[in-house]
């Protein structure tokens, strides 16, 4: 079990016996987001996990565990906590899409509430564990501990095409040339996300998500210079007339220097 900050015990005694309900057989319970990550704050929300064999059944009885659970969470709710539910995972499938990151064959799974669609490794690796007594979690991790060769690949591969696209194509010089701020706005997020994940797979760290990636970027080893000063930079252009412009050379820049980093990277791991 992880250790779980004081503030938050009594919320997770009260609710784990509630999540556990919502399933049947081997089970594992967690809390993902950023209280897996350890990067919450007094206004981070909690993100329950239930990994098990079976869920409840039948469907009313399912049903009738979850809103014993919703009005749980509602209590703590007036208590200034919030809890985004539980979301109940199947092990086997879990663990079959496991070996699929493994092996540099999976994608983020494009989900409502993800920005760049849901990294199951993510999820798994970060878990602030509140009860695993059959390992389930523990076992995940361990085949985890080292970063996959197949999956880092698969991410330099992936994300490397992109920029390589971008960074010569006439369309996007073009679209600087006319001010084109929404075309631009997609495309410079898009560009610093394929960069990022080219950092952590160069790394060899896991993506951690939507939130709070440039503060793990400090920690990176292969990392171009003043890299987080410069992407806020691009993303954050003003609104002068030559914004565009300087935007459009802090990214290519920016891709150039990404580059210059694959070969010392990749070498030298």
């Amino acid at each position: 079990m992880s250790t779980i900050p004081p503030d938050i015990a009594p919320l997770v005694s009260d609710l784990l016996p509630l999540c556990k309900a919502l399933g049947t057989g081997a089970y594992a319970v967690s809390i993902g987001g950023s209280y897996g990550k350890s990067t919450f704050d007094p206004a981070s929300d909690l993100d329950f996990r239930l990994f098990c064999e079976r869920r409840l059944g039948p469907a009313e009885a399912y049903e009738q565990a979850y809103s014993r659970l919703q009005l749980a969470v509602d209590r703590w709710a007036d208590k200034g906590f919030t809890v985004d539910g539980c979301w109940v995972r199947l092990i086997d499938e879990v663990s079959q899409e496991i070996d699929r990151w493994t092996e540099g064959q999976a994608e983020p799974e494009n989900i409502v509430w993800t920005i760049w669609g849901y990294h199951l490794l993510t999820d798994v690796y970060n878990q602030m564990v509140i009860d695993d007594p059959h390992g389930i979690l523990s076992g995940w991790r361990a085949k985890l501990a080292t970063y996959p060769p197949k999956l880092k690949r698969a991410l330099l591969d992936r994300h490397l095409a992109s920029l390589r696209y971008w960074r010569q194509d006439y369309h996007y010089r073009h679209k600087v040339e006319r001010s084109d701020a929404v075309f631009l706005a997609g495309l410079t997020s898009k560009l610093v996300h394929d960069m990022l994940q080219v950092l952590f797979a160069l790394n060899e760290t896991y993506f951690p998500g939507d939130g709070n990636t440039l503060r793990y970027v400090e920690t990176f080893e292969y990392v171009p210079s003043g890299f987080i000063r410069r992407v806020e930079a691009a993303l954050y252009p003003g609104t002068g007339s030559h914004s565009f412009h300087q935007q459009y050379e802090q990214v290519t820049t920016l891709i150039d220097d990404v580059e210059t980093l694959i070969t010392a990277g990749t070498h030298a791991m």
